[in-house]
């Protein structure tokens, strides 16, 4: 094992060479049967794998036959891992070693372990992707040569050479792989290579695959337990594999010439498909009478078995094919020449094997019909029902359409074998119902791989292309079915089927059938019945009214509605059972869940449906269904609204003991989450001893990255809803609000929820928050700003702020917002250059809303700014006095201009010569351009005395950003108050502008002082701020 290995280059960093000796032994370990060997090994082999030469001798081991099996398949196993994601590193391997392992892929064609042999062919196809045909120009070559010359000896011998026939196999599979690595390939140069391998391939192998097409279409009984049945039989099957990749990889490029010129292969192509489609009835028909001559035989030969085993998954690639061409292009392959027709033989294939014993159809590779081959012919002639339509605007597009008479059939086929319940259906539902309705209830994603599903798609497929025809056959089916008596389980089943018809057809017969009659007279009897049979018809019941309310046929405004689908949930006597229930607590939902739903008609059923479905979840045993029939209590709630109070306390009683034994099923505790935001949000009653713990839990480390969301809207909705924070039963809100501070200054993720959940804390009751925790929440309020966090995030920090210093006094905040560096954070935003005009802009209102609040506090933050940053006071007032000029250009709105006027007004009367040496030109121009778009008058009331104040610049509501989807909670209201009572919506601009200039008179010591200052201004400036403060 030591040859052949060569040095590390000596570029770049230094890479350990790997030493064969140990390279073998740590692989042999890792092979080992052992458990502790194989975790002792681990390790080494990681690092073994970082070392120069690691991949080469991995490979060497591999294709070493002497080699005990396991090792060789340990190193192949670690190699395609591994190697093929670091083919191009000159670290670990050197371009010899490259060349070395293109010439070992090789020598694996006759390797006899399969899994040798396929990781063998995912490695070529991976290394040929980057290599071929640049780096590797004689791999299709050397491939086709050992095709050729063991398929010549497979067709000319009589006597088949098991190691030529494996060689074969093994090339073939090997090819396959590679075209399938290929024809993925979407780079131009990745495109051409596949195009150019077609050129060299395409004539060859349909040649290859016709000489054994003849040979398999001869099979007769007597010749299935021949070995070289079953060799001819794979062989055939891989070359044919290889065609249809070629083949639908040009598809797409026929059809549209721009994808890549390959015009020069349509016929080909054309006569591929066509060729494929005679073959196809070729060999079903064989296989049929070939499996139907087993049987009367009675043989069990494993030969024999083998053989149709194989001819089995072969003709099932010819439906794959078919299937595949449908997809990629289905107007395109409904006139392929022959397609029409392929997919009628598959449906004669389906019409054939329902009119014979039903133990002729068994999901096994051997039986007469296999379920596989009905669903593709199901699926195949379900997609081309759409462009076979007579109805179609503008005519047919195919000269195919189907007679009344084959619609008739079909339908009939369809509801009497395809759709009624099968034995196994029945011994599911018994022996593990929730099971059973858990898979019911995903059929919608599995329809392609289940018989009754599928034939159910085909049903609503020819109800709406053909309506004309199905309809008119349904009612009549209808109207002779519901007057019969149904007693015995055949005629309950059929029933079944014929109510599971009308539910999936709902749109097309709604308005032929008298829907509501049909309630009162027939349904409301069948869902009390007690016969012991009947769970199967009230169960279709339930899920049918759920599919006809929710499909718009009938709006749920009836009481008999409610009246069935409430019986049915609650009913627990004889003729009823859990499936039963569970599909109607469904289809509840379904019906609440709808546009017309009037809570008033369901009103009196609304205690019972809430009571039953609290019930079933405590007594269901799998997560699944509980989250299920959360999610009905959880629309339940959402559509009742506050109506739903009553009955809060039962809901929120059983949630606790839900969640601890959820245990890790996430879905579920979210959904849990949900029920109660959305109890909370209807009722606006205090559930916080149930709120805290669950937010807590929600939040906390090794949840959270299942539970975040849901657990924060509910956190959100608690407080939006919420008038008080504490709580005289339990923990109030205000015990998460350290949560909070630390999820801001931790979470870069949630910072935005966040944000708006401390904003909403703030509204309820700001001193409260405030009183203890005002250093923290402002220290947290720093770390995010100054992080990572980005534009958006950070602005809404500002805007909360802005609240903040307007709801609690600033005695509350000023000392901690000093202590945090929050203002000198704010200031040091203003001098840094690479600062947004957005974000500064935000900080001028978060100084104008101090400034407003509180000037001393003001003067202080400035004064103690200055002291901690060593900064001249000076300084400070001059970058707050630029900016606040500045960002006034980017301030649209006219409540953010009159804002800045007014925090200009207020720092004017401190008197700060910093200020008053502004006040002749930016301030007055600033006042002045304010004072001109911002008309406002007060009203006189009969007294005289002040009334409300009128905002002429204010007509058009505030931006819907402004109450933060709080519509519908007790916050859209404190916003609203607060908005109402916000200084420049109550003060008058002129008259606060024109008491700070007195109050300015008064501070920087009298008028003479003053008048220096006024006296620089334009004398026409000076006359319009004058005029304007005079109401001139």
């Amino acid at each position: 094992m030591t040859k052949n290995m060569v040095a590390a280059p000596k570029l770049g960093p230094v890479t350990e060479v790997v030493d064969p000796q140990e390279l073998y032994r740590v692989i042999t370990q890792a092979s080992s049967q052992n458990p502790a060997d194989v975790q002792a090994s681990s390790k080494r082999v990681k690092e073994l794998l970082d070392y120069f030469g690691t991949f080469d001798g991995l490979y060497e081991i591999a294709a070493t036959r002497s080699v005990p099996l396991p090792v060789r398949q340990q190193s192949i196993i670690q190699f395609k891992n591994s190697a093929l994601n670091h083919w191009r590193s000159r670290k670990l391997l050197s371009d010899e070693h490259r060349v070395r392992i293109r010439a070992r892929c090789m020598t694996f064609l006759d390797e006899e372990d399969d899994t040798v042999a396929e990781c063998n062919e995912v490695i070529v196809a991976k290394i040929a992707r980057q290599d071929y045909p640049l780096n590797w120009p004689s791999l299709l070559a050397d491939i086709m040569d050992v095709i050729r010359t063991n398929l010549q000896s497979l067709c000319s011998s009589l006597n088949n050479d098991p190691r030529s026939t494996l060689a074969l196999r093994r090339s073939l599979a090997l090819l396959n792989c590679l075209l399938k690595e290929l024809s993925g390939a979407k780079m131009l140069t990745g495109v051409k290579t596949m195009a150019n391998v077609i050129d060299q391939l395409h004539e060859v192998m349909f040649t290859y695959y016709s000489q054994l097409a003849t040979m398999i279409s001869a099979l007769v009984p007597a010749v299935l337990s021949d070995q070289r049945t079953a060799d001819n039989l794979i062989v055939a099957h891989f070359i044919y594999k290889c065609l249809v990749k070629m083949a639908l990889w040009l598809w797409p490029r026929l059809i549209k010439p721009e994808k890549g010129g390959s015009a020069k292969l349509e016929p080909w192509f054309l006569q591929l498909f066509q060729s494929s489609t005679g073959q196809l009835k070729i060999l079903s028909e064989l296989r049929i009478n070939l499996v139907l001559a087993l049987r009367a035989s009675g043989t069990s030969d494993r030969l024999a078995l083998l053989s149709v085993d194989r001819l089995t998954r072969h003709v099932r690639v010819f439906g794959k094919f078919f299937r595949r061409l449908q997809q990629l292009e289905p107007a395109k392959f409904v006139e392929l020449p022959t397609g029409n027709e392929i997919v009628l033989y598959y449906w004669d294939r389906v019409v054939q094997a329902t009119n014979g014993p039903p133990e002729l159809i068994q999901d096994t590779p051997t039986a007469v019909f296999p379920v596989r081959f009905l669903l593709q012919a199901m699926v195949l002639f379900k997609e081309n029902l759409a462009r076979w339509t007579p109805f179609r605007k503008g005519g047919p597009k195919t000269e195919t359409t189907l007679s009344q008479e084959f619609v008739e059939d079909a339908v009939r086929l369809l509801v009497t074998r395809f759709i009624p319940l099968k034995p196994a259906d029945l011994e599911g539902w018994m022996s593990d119902p929730e099971e059973w309705v858990n898979v019911e209830d995903k059929e919608n994603d599995q329809w392609e791989y289940e018989l009754r599903p599928c034939g159910e798609r085909v049903l609503m497929t020819l109800s709406s292309q053909y309506k004309d025809y199905v309809t008119p056959l349904l009612e009549t089916t209808f109207k002779q079915t519901i007057a019969q008596p149904t007693v015995d389980l055949a005629s309950v089943i059929q029933k079944e089927a014929l109510y599971c018809a009308i539910g999936r057809c709902a749109t097309r017969l709604r308005d032929v059938i008298p829907f509501s009659q049909w309630l009162q007279h027939n349904l409301l009897a069948e869902a009390r019945e007690t016969n012991q049979n009947y769970p199967i018809i009230k169960r279709r019941i339930a899920w049918l009214i759920g599919k006809w309310i929710s499909d718009m046929c009938t709006p749920a405004n009836d009481p008999n509605i409610w009246e069935l689908l409430v019986h049915l949930l609650r009913d627990r006597g004889p003729g009823t059972d859990s499936v039963v229930r569970l599909t109607a607590a469904t289809a509840l939902r379904e019906c609440i869940d709808t546009v017309d739903f009037d809570f008033d008609i369901f009103a009196p059923y609304l205690p019972a449906v809430v009571t039953e479905i609290v019930k079933l979840m405590a007594e269901a045993d799998t997560m699944e269904v509980k989250q299920r029939l959360a999610k009905s209590l959880n629309v339940v709630i959402e559509r009742a609204g506050p109506r739903i109070t009553p009955h809060a306390q039962m809901i929120s009683t059983c949630i606790p003991q839900l969640w601890t034994a959820a245990g890790e099923e996430w879905l579920f505790k979210a959904q849990l989450l949900v029920v109660v935001t959305s109890l909370v949000s209807a009722t606006k009653i205090s559930l916080n001893p149930l709120i805290v713990p669950l937010v807590r839990e929600g939040l906390s480390p090794g949840v959270a990255i299942n539970l975040d969301e849901d657990a924060l809207n509910l956190w959100l909705a608690a407080v939006r809803n919420s008038s008080s924070l504490s709580s005289a039963d339990g923990p109030g809100l205000i015990e998460l609000v350290p949560l909070a501070v630390s999820l801001l200054s931790n979470n870069l993720d949630l910072l935005g929820k966040i944000v708006s959940i401390i904003e909403s804390y703030l509204f309820v009751d700001a001193p409260a928050v405030l009183q203890g925790f005002s250093l923290p929440l402002m220290n947290a309020f720093v770390k995010a700003l100054t992080g990572q966090a980005i534009m958006t995030n950070q602005k809404d920090i500002l805007a909360c702020l802005e609240f903040l210093t307007q709801l609690a006094p600033a005695a509350l905040w000023g000392e901690a917002m000093h202590v945090a560096g929050l203002f000198i954070h704010i200031v040091n935003l203003l001098n840094a250059e690479e600062s947004s005009p957005i974000l500064l802009t935000e900080c001028i209102y978060l100084l104008a809303r101090i400034a407003l609040a509180d000037r001393q506090m003001f003067l202080q933050l400035v004064s103690a700014t200055s002291q901690t940053t060593a900064v001249p006071e000076t300084k400070v007032w001059e970058t707050v006095m630029d900016h606040w000029w500045r960002q006034f250009d980017h301030m649209s709105e006219p409540r953010y201009r009159k804002l800045a006027a007014l925090g200009m007004a207020s720092l004017v009367s401190t008197g700060r010569p910093e200020v008053l040496d502004r006040l002749p030109t930016e301030i007055f121009n600033l006042w002045t351009d304010v004072f001109f778009e911002v008309k406002e008058s007060r009203k006189l009331a009969a007294s005289e005395e002040d009334g409300a104040l009128t905002l002429h610049w204010d007509l058009d509501q505030v931006p819907q950003s402004y109450y933060a989807e709080s519509e519908e909670t007790l916050e859209f209201d404190r916003r609203k108050s607060f908005l109402d009572n916000d200084p420049v919506r109550t003060i008058q601009l002129t008259n606060y502008v024109a008491a700070a200039l007195q109050e300015a008179e008064r501070t920087c010591g009298g008028v003479h002082i003053f008048n220096q200052y006024i006296g620089k201004a334009d004398p026409i400036l000076l006359k319009q701020v004058q005029d304007e403060l005079r109401g001139k």
